[in-house]
């Protein structure tokens, strides 16, 4: 890369960003998604833990197979997160419980307002009408200020080239599923109905529903109707979310309405820093190109999400 186009690219990043036109939290504090968007609720006393959503998840999007089979309980012993090649894991708790343990599933979320998004100065996610947030690795420079501005803990970050840097996480199944109106692998394989995929909306009104009809069976709390500003992905619970592993002090804002004012205060810190990112990787991306004669992001599309 030409010494001139590395100039343009660093003072068109900071420029843009200067100007607030690729940062969209200046603008999110009162977008509450769209009405239209879909979700899954899940129901934790229905989850028996047999791990049948991570199989599908892994099968759909074409994922390593894992460490450890699918049918192997011992990855109970610890909880998991997410990874760059897990996109969904399932934990136990409460194992003493006379009832039994309690299972939950963990993913992304798909915030309203999601904090991957705006913090991410390149916008390299989207968060799209049906209410899946999905990611472009060809405009990622690989900051991963989305994996520390995430309250949930959900993208992972793939090193296995670190100039073509690529952030991995449930998508929702958005490119082969729920853009065409299919639910997401996950629930559609899920023995115990324990995952109801639908509009957001609807699934809000079904949980209340069942904490209403069996109070006995749910605390009366429905999470992801407004934690953070709400999320695609809902969670019905027998006991206290705080014993699931949730984050239960969180509050209802979204993330980005705690930073939005410092982040009108340092307009040079926003332009230098992004443009620095953007021209470096810009740089590494025309050298490999150079020097192999093809494009990696190309060759990397059928395995990012």
């Amino acid at each position: 890369m030409k010494r001139r186009n590395f100039l343009k690219a660093c003072l068109i990043g900071g420029t843009t960003i200067a100007l607030g036109k690729t940062n969209k939290g200046y603008a999110s504090g009162s977008f509450e998604g769209y009405p239209e968007a879909m979700g899954v609720l899940v129901d934790t006393t229905r989850c028996i833990g047999c791990r049948s959503c991570e199989a599908a998840c892994n099968k759909e999007q074409k994922l390593p197979e894992p460490d450890t089979s699918f049918d192997d309980p011992s990855v109970f012993e610890h909880d998991r997160r997410p990874t760059a090649k897990t996109y969904t894991v399932v934990n136990r708790y409460q194992k003493e419980q006379p009832s039994g343990p309690v299972y939950r599933k963990v993913q992304c979320n798909h915030c309203n307002e999601p904090a991957c998004l705006t913090s991410c100065f390149v916008n390299a996610y989207t968060k799209t009408q049906e209410g899946a947030v999905i990611y472009n690795s060809k405009v990622c420079v690989g900051c991963r200020n989305c994996m520390i501005a995430c309250p949930f803990n959900a993208p992972g970050y793939d090193y296995d080239s670190a100039t073509n840097p690529v952030v991995k996480k449930c998508i929702l199944c958005y490119d082969t599923r729920l853009k065409y109106g299919r639910p997401p692998a996950c629930v559609e394989i899920c023995p115990q109905e324990a995952l109801t995929f639908g509009h957001r909306a609807d699934l809000i009104k079904l949980a209340h529903e069942r904490i209403r009809a069996t109070p006995d069976r749910y605390v009366d709390h429905v999470y992801g109707e407004k934690e953070v500003g709400g999320t695609s992905w809902l969670y019905l619970a027998p006991v206290g979310f705080d014993k699931l592993g949730f984050d239960t002090t969180l509050s209802n804002d979204p993330i980005i309405s705690n930073v939005k004012d410092f982040l009108g205060m340092v307009p040079m810190v926003l332009s230098i820093w992004p443009a620095l990112f953007s021209g470096i990787h810009l740089l590494c991306k025309n050298q490999e190109h150079g020097e192999h004669g093809h494009d990696t992001d190309s060759n990397q599309e059928d395995t990012k999400p």
